[in-house]
């Protein structure tokens, strides 16, 4: 199984779909759109050619019939994303507190004030994030109404974008659709991608613009003359990833293929990739909404400093880009309401997120010759391959290590290393080797271990008496969280009989999957190996999907938000103690503004100095305004945080270590 650097063009001869622009076409004028259209959907077809064949009937329509490949390849792709992301998590758990919600929320406040450039959270301006992200749940919410799966089906779809874009640049990198496969399904059941699509990040659909950048990079490569088509997709998915995640999104893939040019000796590649059209195109897909976003948020006042106060505060433009982008890559972000990842654990994410197949993506690795790259010879096909995805990850995690890191900033790193597990796998498939058994033996002792330790759980710690609040068996040190993975050390070991179900599952995968996967290596038989590993890693998944479920009253607010929207008139008031990022499932549940006691902080903080304000940050004087009353007041509070009340104070419900009080007594009487 070979690795060509350039690419033989996939078309489709003889047919009418892919007719040439003839002479005619060409002497339309300068600017024929019908023209460029026309092309477009040609480079499109191209694109899907060695998935589909086409027939001509009686009727002269045609009709696509599904190619043996597709049903080899792509059905196994979308049925497995089906399965994990098109499924059961798109309804559970429910959204949970902090920025899942949030973000939610901003897409919900954003069909409701018809402002599509300025977002707002809680009727305060949200400067801090780029748009593409919100855009796409406002629209779902437009499109199929104001649900939970309706909010998570656009990052769904994100992510299946990416395992399709990584399958075929896969296809393209290696010449070989069975490394696509692998690369697509390794990243598909990778962990770090998994578990930061049951919240609502741009950090996937950064992966995606990113992937498929690198695709038409590596597209133009491989044409004598670069293509207009290329350099234009190129240059749009980096725009594309700058309406995501901000500079990073352009700054990631020039900065790949700078340094990848720099070293095979072809930066005048770039002078032939339509320099002047691209920029241009780059400009007029992200520029319209930066500009119009510091017109809307101008600076007021007479702001002096990097700190707001009252009417006087910086607008759009500083925040984003100076406080947003510059003092949070030193670290000195206002406020500085966030951690960082010790630097080792970050690393150590990037394997872990991508396990088991970043065993694969190592061996892979191992065959870059580093002699002949430092010396800038004539690389092989091969070699520039692997380059290129060393590269591609090195930039992403070396950028991030001088910065102040978040667990999942080490996505964009994994799509090239399943496009090396993929390759790995892909060429051990067809010549089976020691190397393959050798992982297979040390899975299987891993495994092997993992399992006991999971079984031994399962057994020794009883499962938690029926309607036994999980929360009450959390320690209370650690309730509040700035990594999201902190609230794993909120475990007792009491607490893990309420995980018995997700402890089998992994325990059952682990013996059956991790030995079938040994067998089948011992005989030669790769594909059945890798179809077993596939399914452990896979059921894997399912169980902690299952134990994030297990977790959620702790994690959300929606118990509490069901349980009183019932009774709320509109005249009512809803106070959350603290942070708003707490209980940001409240608001987006019950569909309406929220008070907040002494928690002027965080993400709506910035915002708050702006003359436009909601009055929704409140101190315990207006709170004990407010108890006294004639209007009812619901107050969202920890149950070891309750804020002095004067007045009596009636129990609505509790959940996940939350209650609801109330400054009048239950009317309908909500149920938990």
């Amino acid at each position: 199984m070979g690795i060509h650097g350039k690419s033989a063009s996939r078309t489709l001869k003889h047919s009418p779909v892919l007719e040439q622009p003839g002479e005619q076409d060409s002497a339309r004028g300068p600017v024929n759109f019908r023209y460029h259209f026309r092309q477009i959907c040609l480079y499109a077809v191209r694109l899907c050619a060695p998935y589909l064949r086409f027939s001509r009937n009686k009727s002269a329509a045609f009709s696509i019939i599904v190619s043996q490949q597709m049903k080899r390849f792509l059905f196994p792709i979308v049925g497995l994303w089906l399965l994990l992301y098109g499924s059961f998590a798109l309804v559970r758990p429910p959204l949970l507190d902090d920025v899942d919600a949030l973000h939610a929320e901003a897409a919900r406040e954003m069909l409701v004030t018809h402002d599509w450039v300025t977002l707002h959270v809680n009727g305060i301006r949200y400067l801090e994030k780029a748009p593409l992200l919100y855009w796409s749940i406002a629209a779902s919410f437009r499109i199929f109404g104001e649900h939970l799966w309706s909010a998570r089906l656009p990052l769904a779809l994100y992510a299946l974008a990416l395992f399709l874009t990584t399958f075929v640049l896969g296809q393209r990198l290696f010449a070989s659709s069975q490394a696509g496969f692998y690369a697509a399904i390794s990243l598909l059941t990778a962990s770090g991608i998994f578990g930061f699509t049951r919240i609502l990040l741009p950090d996937v659909i950064l992966c995606l613009w990113l992937t498929l950048a690198m695709y038409f990079f590596w597209k133009s490569l491989g044409e004598e003359h670069p293509s207009l088509m290329t350099a234009l997709g190129f240059d749009i998915c980096c725009a594309l990833g700058v309406l995501t995640k901000g500079l990073v999104g352009a700054l990631f893939p020039l900065a790949i293929i700078l340094i990848y040019l720099f070293i095979t000796r072809n930066l005048r590649h770039l002078l032939r990739w339509h320099p002047i059209i691209g920029t241009a195109t780059f400009l007029v897909v992200a520029a319209p909404w930066h500009i119009l976003a510091a017109l809307r948020n101008p600076s007021i006042g007479h702001p002096t400093g990097a700190m707001p106060s009252q009417g006087n505060v910086h607008g759009f433009l500083w925040f984003y880009f100076m406080n947003e982008h510059v003092r949070r890559y030193i670290d000195r972000r206002i406020p500085h309401d966030y951690d960082s990842v010790p630097l080792l654990l970050f690393w150590i994410l990037l394997f872990a997120f991508i396990a088991p197949w970043c065993i694969f993506s190592a061996k892979a690795l191992a065959r870059l010759r580093w002699a002949p790259i430092f010396r800038r010879d004539d690389l092989e096909a091969n070699q520039r391959v692997l380059l290129l995805l060393t590269i591609w990850a090195a930039v992403v995690m070396l950028f991030f290590t001088f910065s102040a890191r978040q667990e999942y900033y080490v996505l964009p790193a994994l799509p090239p290393l399943a496009l090396l597990a993929g390759y790995w796998l892909a060429e051990d498939e067809v010549a089976p080797s020691s190397a393959g058994k050798r992982t297979a033996w040390v899975l299987f002792a891993f495994g092997v271990v993992a399992a006991i330790a999971s079984a031994v759980f399962a057994i020794h710690f009883k499962p938690l008496p029926i309607g036994t609040d999980v929360s009450s068996e959390l320690r209370e040190a650690t309730r509040s969280h700035k990594l999201f993975f902190g609230h794993f050390f909120d475990l007792t070991r009491r607490a893990l009989g309420a995980f018995r179900v997700p402890l089998c599952i992994t325990t059952a995968a682990l013996l059956v999957g991790i030995t079938a996967n040994l067998w089948f290596r011992i005989k030669a038989k790769a594909r059945l190996a890798n179809c077993f590993l596939i399914g452990t890693v896979t059921a894997f998944l399912i169980a902690a999907h299952l134990a994030l479920n297990t977790l959620s009253p702790v994690l959300s607010s929606q118990i509490l938000a069901d349980a009183i929207k019932p009774e709320m008139d509109s005249d009512d008031v809803v106070v959350v103690s603290g942070r708003y990022e707490r209980a940001s499932s409240l608001p987006f549940y019950l569909e309406r503004e929220v008070k907040v006691l002494n928690g002027r902080s965080s993400g709506l903080w910035y915002g708050s100095f702006f003359p436009d304000a909601p009055q929704v940050f409140i101190d315990n004087d207006t709170l004990m305004q407010l108890w006294a009353g004639e209007n009812r007041v619901f107050l969202w509070t920890p149950l070891d945080q309750v804020p002095h009340l004067s007045g009596q104070a009636f129990v609505i419900g509790q959940s996940g270590g939350k209650e609801i009080l109330s400054n009048k007594p239950s009317s309908h009487g909500a149920e938990f």
